[in-house]
């Protein structure tokens, strides 16, 4: 299954992806944040999308979903936990739910965290997940509904997808997210080399996506927790792995 994914802003700072499926030319839409960028987007690619994939429930993900759905009869799917607070919603998805698509298919992924009933869209064929605002490169999801403990084993869970897995995550926040983990892990080399390549991609104003999942195991500090010199640069060697994310979470939010 080859996929191309077509990654545009929306908003002030959110990702827009259309997904097509070249066997079939089936296309979807991954998340609604705003009508404009994205009907751009489809008459750029020539791409118009049969289906809308909703991660969760927050307004910039799911603010033109009566629009799209009114202009293109899209299907509107999400997941079950959130059901009631994403409009136009016609089928309900959980942890394990696998859907067809084009010439394959994409299996879901829950992610509580950010939100209690996140869910994130696994293409495994292809090599691809969009997990929204669980995992952002080199960062994770602010904590709005779950404990931290929540949040850690959804991580946990996209952790151990294969390394070369593409990640496109739901909003371009990793230039501040590249300076903060400078902050927690200053001496590592491959993140200071990422940083470099960051800055320059953002001066010319280019996204930072996709980044893979090995990338964000050797960088992001969210997922090093385990790491003796973040440990030490923490003052938590003897923490439990919980307790380090915690601490890392803490200091991204009032950072």
């Amino acid at each position: 299954m080859t996929v191309e994914v077509e990654l545009f802003t929306c908003q002030q700072d959110n990702f827009g992806a259309l997904i097509r499926d070249r066997k079939t030319n089936a296309v979807a839409l991954i998340d609604a944040p705003e009508e404009a960028p994205i009907i751009a987007a489809i008459e750029r690619t020539g791409w118009p999308p049969s289906h809308l994939f909703i991660t969760h429930h927050h307004s910039d993900h799911v603010a033109a979903n009566l629009a799209l759905k009114q202009r293109f009869n899209l299907h509107i799917t999400g997941p079950e936990a959130e059901k009631d607070k994403i409009p136009g919603i016609d089928e309900t998805v959980k942890d394990g739910s696998r859907i067809a698509f084009g010439s394959g298919f994409i299996d879901v992924i829950a992610t509580p965290g950010h939100t209690a009933g996140h869910v994130c869209y696994h293409l495994p064929q292809a090599n691809i997940i969009f997990t929204a605002d669980t995992l952002f490169a080199l960062g994770c999801g602010r904590l709005f509904e779950c404990k931290p403990e929540v949040m850690f084993a959804s991580l946990q869970k996209l952790a151990a997808l294969p390394a070369d897995t593409q990640v496109y995550c739901g909003h371009e926040y990793t230039l501040s997210n590249a300076r903060f983990a400078l902050t927690i892990d200053p001496a590592n080399a491959a993140l200071q080399a990422r940083a470099k390549e960051i800055e320059a991609l953002r001066a010319q104003n280019k996204p930072t996506l996709p980044t893979t999942i090995g990338a964000e195991l050797e960088t992001n500090p969210f997922l090093r927790f385990a790491d003796p010199t973040i440990r030490k640069n923490l003052g938590m060697e003897n923490a439990t792995d919980v307790e380090v994310f915690t601490e890392i979470r803490h200091r991204k939010d009032n950072a």
